[in-house]
């Protein structure tokens, strides 16, 4: 009985101990601080034409970049036009109103950059965004 007696003394616990959530937070945060770099895409370095009037669009699934080299790549793997349009064809059927996304570097000639547009608008895909490093 004496025992019982002791715990009615005690007065109910009316406040909130922070400490661990602010522990759990602080150990979420560095989690994302090391992993971060590990999720960034890896990417391909080309010397964009500049522009002053360039807009902000949708991140795309279908980026084609041109190399100065002639290689044409779509998402970081080299593809040949002939692929490029049926991987297009394919693209369109799962996003109907996709958009392509394309890089070129400023040293490849315009023709090149022409007949690889023509491929993915022959596809089907209307849309196409054009890369530049803003001014």
């Amino acid at each position: 009985m004496g025992s019982s007696a002791q715990f009615d003394d005690e007065e109910p616990i009316s406040e909130i101990n922070i400490v661990p959530f602010v522990d759990i937070i602080l150990v979420v945060l560095i989690i994302f601080m090391v992993t971060t770099p590990f999720i960034l895409k890896p990417s391909i370095p080309i010397k964009l034409p500049k522009g002053a009037s360039g807009d902000k669009t949708a991140p795309s699934k279908f980026q084609i970049s041109l190399q100065t080299n002639g290689e044409v790549k779509l998402n970081g793997k080299v593809v040949t036009l002939e692929q490029l349009k049926s991987l297009a064809v394919v693209f369109l059927k799962e996003n109907p109103t996709g958009q392509a996304l394309l890089s070129a570097d400023k040293k490849v000639p315009h023709g090149e950059v022409v007949t690889v547009m023509d491929t993915i608008k022959s596809s089907g895909i209307q849309r196409i965004g054009i890369s530049i490093d803003s001014i």
